[in-house]
C-alpha cells in the first residue's frame, strides 16, 4: 500500500478529531460572558438563570436535546407571572455549561440536576417542566422523587417511543459510523434542518442563528450523539406508571403537527396514566413553546393557577450557597 494511500486513510480516520478540535471550547474565560450565572458542580460548571419572585414556589425547567435553557424564555415569564420562582439551566454539552466527558444517559443528566439543587440547598417540593428530551429527564426525576414532586408538566415529551428511529436517523447513531459522521456533518445537517423549519415567528429573537451557533462549539455535537443513543432511544413506561401511582398531577401539551414527537404518543401516555391531563395544539409543531407562547401561558395558568402559590419557607434559599438536598 502506497504512502499516499496510508496518508489518505489516516486523514480520513482523524478528520472527526480535527473538526472537533477546530471548534471553540467552552472555557472558563468564555463562561464569564454567560447571560446568567455559573454553578461549580462536581461534574462540571453549569449555567443557570432564575426568573420570578424570590419567595415563589420553585419550578425547574429541563430543555431538550439541542436547545439550551433560553428555549424557555416565554414559559419562564408565564410561570413567573403566576407567582412561581423558575430555574432554567443548560444541560452539560449545551449553551454555556461545561462539556464533561462520559456517556450522556438519563442518570448523567439527573446527577447534574441533583447537584444543582444541592448547590442551592433546595428542599422544597418541586414542579418540574420537561420539553422534548427534557420530558424524558423530568419523567425519570419525578418517578424517583415521588411525593417530592408537586406537579409534572411535559411539553412534546420524549420517553413514550424511541425518537430518531428512521433508517436515515439511525445511521447517525451507529457505532463507529456515527462517531465519524457527527463531528464532520452533524452541524451541517442540523443547520439545514433549522433553515427548513424557520417558517414561523417565535418569542426568541434570532432563534435559528442562536441554535446554529451551538454547532460551532466544541463538545456540542458529541453531546447530541450520546444523548440520542442513551436517552432518546429509551422508553419510560415504568416511570409513568410509578408517577400514576403517586397520583402526581401531570399536564402534557402536544403539537398536532409535531414532526419529532408524534401525536400518537399522547395515546400511549393516556394508557399508562389515565389521570394525566392532555392539551393538543391544533397548529402546533415541535417548537410550540416558542411559536405559541400565549397559548402555552393560558394552559399553564389553567393547570397551575387554580391554587394560589404559597411562598417558600425562608430556610429554602435560591442563592448560590451549597447545601444538601438529600440528607
Amino acid at each position: 500500500m502506497s504512502l499516499a494511500l496510508w496518508t489518505a486513510l489516516g486523514l480520513t480516520a482523524a478528520a472527526p478529531l480535527i473538526a472537533e478540535g477546530l471548534r471553540r471550547p467552552m472555557s472558563t474565560a468564555r463562561q464569564k460572558d454567560a447571560p446568567g450565572n455559573i454553578a461549580e458542580l462536581p461534574s462540571g460548571r453549569t449555567h443557570y438563570r432564575w426568573t420570578g419572585p424570590k419567595r415563589g414556589p420553585i419550578v425547574v425547567c429541563i430543555h431538550g436535546l439541542s436547545s439550551p435553557q433560553y428555549i424557555f424564555a416565554g414559559t419562564a415569564r408565564a410561570l413567573a407571572a403566576l407567582g412561581f420562582r423558575v430555574l432554567t439551566y443548560d444541560l452539560y454539552g449545551r449553551g454555556w455549561s461545561s462539556r464533561p466527558s462520559g456517556t450522556q444517559d438519563t442518570d448523567y443528566f439527573l446527577r447534574q440536576l441533583r447537584d444543582l439543587l444541592d448547590y442551592f440547598g433546595i428542599e422544597d417540593r418541586l414542579t418540574v417542566v420537561g420539553y422534548s428530551m427534557g420530558g424524558n429527564l423530568a419523567t425519570a426525576f419525578a418517578a424517583e422523587e415521588g411525593l417530592n414532586i408537586k406537579a409534572l408538566i411535559l411539553m412534546a415529551p420524549g420517553g413514550l417511543a424511541p425518537v430518531y428511529q428512521s433508517p436515515k436517523d439511525r445511521l447517525w447513531t451507529l457505532p463507529v459510523i456515527g462517531d465519524w459522521l457527527m463531528p464532520l456533518f452533524g452541524g451541517i445537517a442540523l443547520r439545514r434542518e433549522l433553515a427548513h423549519e424557520d417558517t414561523a415567528p417565535t418569542v426568541i429573537p434570532n432563534l435559528t442563528e442562536r441554535l446554529a451557533s451551538e454547532t460551532r462549539k466544541r463538545g456540542y455535537l458529541p453531546s447530541l450523539l450520546s444523548s440520542r443513543r442513551h436517552v432518546l432511544s429509551k422508553t419510560l413506561e415504568e416511570d409513568h406508571t410509578t408517577i400514576r401511582d403517586y397520583k402526581t398531577p401531570v399536564l402534557a401539551i402536544w403539537g398536532r403537527n409535531d414532526g419529532v414527537i408524534p401525536i400518537t404518543a399522547m395515546g400511549k401516555l393516556a394508557a399508562l396514566n389515565p389521570n394525566a391531563h392532555h392539551v393538543e395544539l391544533a397548529k402546533g409543531t415541535h417548537n410550540f413553546p416558542q411559536t405559541h407562547p400565549g397559548r402555552v401561558a393560558e394552559i399553564l395558568k389553567h393547570f397551575l393557577g387554580q391554587q394560589t402559590p404559597q411562598p417558600r419557607r425562608p430556610s429554602s434559599p435560591t442563592s448560590a450557597s451549597p447545601a444538601s438536598r438529600h440528607s
